[in-house]
């Protein structure tokens, strides 16, 4: 039940935070309080080693997947096939956001039900088209989970940077991984599904008696990926394996929505040292994601109220994170030449 996978190296280091406090504390002397940047930019040159953090060619992947809870008429949610098609041609927010940063942007197809327009920014790793009810057995077989999280290594291999940003798109997947986060960490299952909207009492209750049947049904799964296999989906498989390689090559790793934050759950009990590696971020309000990054000490760097696709807040947290690493990578010491020119300065060289 082992999953293979390199070491991760561990971020904690005395002798480094010092010298980042320092350098932070030497920034607060000039421009004032540094609010929440200064946390952040610590986590940053730990996570990378470094006093001096640096980013480079961030990917925003989208992991699309269908679940079989949206057979049970419980949940809604658009094709998805038909999302992906709007996203890879431009024709939502979330693509003119990753281009105006700079983010590359591309979708996998883990387990979408339909067929997808082939694109060049679209991924074709499908493990099977969508996954099964878990009220009525397990949503995907453990060798399935297993390719997924193999997948999703070898997919973070072949990615340039050294910022993953991972987003979940698909029918059913924010419930799916309410199930996942649920059993793990050992939490109420209605806070994290409650509270998002409006649905009439008697939907809601339908849901809830669906979900709690589902973790009753699979009570006897407790290994991380046999709870992956019980009550996640495909997407998740995949984000696994990409977040266990990410952390092991030192890579921030930015998470957008209930199915990355499930994930990621899964990913910290296979490999603990994975948690300093993730940030999390908000693409929707709702009191159960917010719950969900709690249980793992996270909370989201940005609370715009948005209510849109998964991935557009991990895109409009960049210029912060950027910032944030700025604050270590590009500030000069008062007896050191400015490490930025300007643009007068930069005609005149």
């Amino acid at each position: 039940m082992t999953v293979h996978r390199s070491p991760i190296p561990p971020t904690a280091n005395p002798l480094l935070e010092l010298g980042l406090q320092y350098a932070l504390r030497r920034r607060a002397e000039v421009a004032g309080n540094l609010g929440e940047l200064k946390a952040i930019a610590l986590r940053l040159g730990l996570l990378q080693g470094s006093l001096r953090p640096r980013f480079s060619a961030p990917q925003l992947v989208v992991f699309a997947a269908d679940h079989g809870l949206a057979a049970e008429g419980v949940v809604d949610a658009p094709r998805t096939a038909g999302t992906i098609e709007q996203l890879l041609g431009g024709r939502l927010p979330l693509s003119a956001f990753a281009h105006q940063a700079g983010i590359g942007l591309s979708v996998v197809d883990c387990g979408v039900a339909e067929a997808v327009t082939p694109h060049a920014r679209l991924v074709a790793r499908k493990i099977a088209h969508g996954s099964r009810s878990v009220r009525l057995g397990p949503a995907m077989s453990v060798a399935q989970a297993h390719a997924g999280i193999r997948a999703g290594m070898e997919l973070a291999e072949a990615l340039p940077g050294n910022v993953l940003m991972c987003a979940g798109l698909g029918a059913g997947g924010f419930e799916s991984g309410a199930l996942v986060i649920a059993r793990l960490a050992a939490t109420d299952l209605r806070p994290l599904v409650q509270g998002g909207d409006a649905s009439p009492a008697d939907r809601v209750a339908r849901l809830m008696v669906v979900l709690q049947t589902a973790l009753e049904r699979h009570r006897a799964a407790t290994h991380p990926v046999e709870v992956l296999a019980a009550l996640g989906g495909h997407e998740m498989s995949l984000m696994v394996g990409a977040m266990l390689v990410a952390a092991s090559r030192r890579h921030l790793v930015v998470l957008d929505g209930m199915a990355a934050c499930a994930a990621f759950h899964v990913a910290t009990r296979l490999a603990p040292e994975t948690r300093p590696y993730g940030l999390f971020c908000h693409s929707h309000g709702h009191p159960g994601l917010q719950r969900a990054q709690a249980l793992l000490d996270g909370g989201p760097m940005l609370e715009l109220g948005l209510n849109s696709q998964d991935g557009t807040g991990a895109v409009l947290a960049w210029p912060l994170i950027r910032s944030a690493a700025a604050l270590l990578a590009e500030v000069a010491e008062p007896d050191e030449a400015p490490r930025t020119a300007g643009p007068l300065q930069a005609a005149m060289a």
